[in-house]
């Protein structure tokens, strides 16, 4: 083996002890120490320290808003976060204004994404289902995936007519992309600012119920038999959708279905004292559907773990729980909270590079870093023992809304390289 570019030495990779070897941007090999301690030394070699290796990350649900809302987030910022929080590759909603529904709009958020970041990360925009996301009329699907979607999606706006979802999916399929959907039936959730239940009650707001949420996802499922095309789930938050899933797993339907971190760590009683930060869409939920998502994701029927980054401004927030906008804001903190799973035996190291880089690609047809030779050198160095507070100076984003604010979390990304050049440190960021 000729000698690699660098090496960076001692990284844990499956539990176990690794050298990883670089060259000319690609991977060269990824070796136990005691066959790396072998390799010439006039190679460069960085140290690890014993740092978790991950290839580096896609998380297929962030939302931008530029253009339009560049007040909350810019797409140079959203790229920031993202490289900070280990992520190479980002999917971007439609939601923006204008909405992302024609060919202009895509151009504009990839040409603005590559003047902002040229080696990376990547922007993979989402497109708009239907025009302006008002589900009436079908969005120019061809043209969207012509100039460079990866997926369609309605975003938070749910097609209700089902007639019009079906030929969607057809034509989506026609294309080779997948619908991503949030599944809501906006008649039965109404207005509910959060989880209809026992603590909606007690703090006199108006909830909205898990069956809104599943009732949806048994209409994609159906579909998806019926027509023998495959659709993905958006941001699932509860029990009865894991437990549709799972039978339509069992059944062989083509379904694929994500969910975030904060439904696997926290609960409705998050938002007791009527805590905006954590008014999400879907809510959150009981400690039971927090348990059943976690089962999920251990047993592979949640196939990938999302952020669903929702960035807001201060005083957006900074108001009552009924007028508050919906989302929390995920890049910076997200692979942090995936840690601290590790940490409770609730994942493994595995099941993140599984969930979070392995399975998007799949799905999506995007390109990964298997720590194959010759894959291109996209990676992550994280740091199990970094112990870091949560403020609006450490984030990255724009997008200050998380609960995790003021709370210290454990393990950070200290680097990462795209293409084998780092590009984000703890150092320099």
């Amino acid at each position: 083996m000729s000698a690699p570019e660098y090496i960076v030495r001692n990284v844990l990779w499956h539990n176990q002890a690794m050298d990883l070897l670089v060259d000319q941007g690609t991977i060269q090999g990824l070796v136990p120490v005691e066959q790396g301690k072998e390799i010439t030394p006039q190679s460069h070699a960085k140290d690890g320290h014993g740092v978790w290796l991950f290839p580096s990350l896609i998380d297929a649900h962030v939302h931008l808003r530029e253009p339009g809302q560049e007040y909350k987030e810019t797409i140079a910022s959203g790229l920031h976060a993202a490289l900070g929080g280990g992520f190479g590759q980002v999917m971007c909603m439609a939601n923006t204004d204008p909405v992302n529904d024609r060919a202009q709009i895509t151009e504009y958020i990839l040409d603005t994404a590559l003047r902002a970041y040229p080696h990376g990360p990547r922007i993979r925009p989402v497109g708009a289902l239907t025009k302006g996301l008002a589900g009436k009329e079908l969005a120019p699907m061809a043209e969207l995936a012509a100039v460079g979607c990866v997926a369609l999606s309605n975003d938070g706006m749910p097609v209700g007519d089902n007639d019009l979802f079906r030929r969607a999916m057809e034509y989506a399929s026609d294309l080779g992309l997948k619908i991503i959907d949030h599944c809501e039936d906006p008649a039965l959730s109404g207005h509910g600012v959060m989880n209809e239940g026992v603590v909606s009650g007690r703090l006199g707001l108006k909830g909205s119920p898990t069956v809104a949420e599943s009732l949806q996802v048994a209409r994609d499922i159906l579909l998806s038999e019926y027509l023998h095309i495959p659709i993905h789930l958006a941001h699932i938050s509860c029990k009865e959708s894991v437990d549709l899933i799972l039978f339509a797993k069992e059944k062989g339907i083509q379904v694929t279905a994500e969910t975030c971190a904060h439904y696997l760590l926290w609960d409705e009683t998050m938002l007791e004292g009527y805590n905006t930060l954590a008014k999400v869409h879907p809510p959150l939920r009981t400690r039971e559907d927090v348990l059943a998502l976690r089962h999920a994701v251990q047993q592979g029927v949640i196939d990938i773990l999302v952020t669903d980054h929702a960035p807001h401004a201060d005083f957006e927030k900074e108001t009552t729980l009924d007028e508050a906008p919906n989302g929390i804001s995920g890049l910076d903190t997200a692979l942090s909270l995936y840690a601290s799973l590790v940490e409770k035996k609730v994942i493994t190291q595995d099941d993140i590079v599984t969930r979070c880089a392995l399975r998007p690609a799949e799905i999506f047809h995007l390109p990964v870093n298997t720590f194959t030779p010759g894959d291109r050198a996209d990676f992550v160095l994280f740091d199990p023992k970094i112990r870091w507070e949560v403020t609006p100076s450490s984030l990255l984003s724009k997008g200050k809304n998380t609960p995790c604010m003021g709370m210290n979390l454990q393990g950070k990304v200290s680097a990462h390289y795209l293409e084998g050049k780092l590009v984000y440190s703890t150092d320099t960021k």
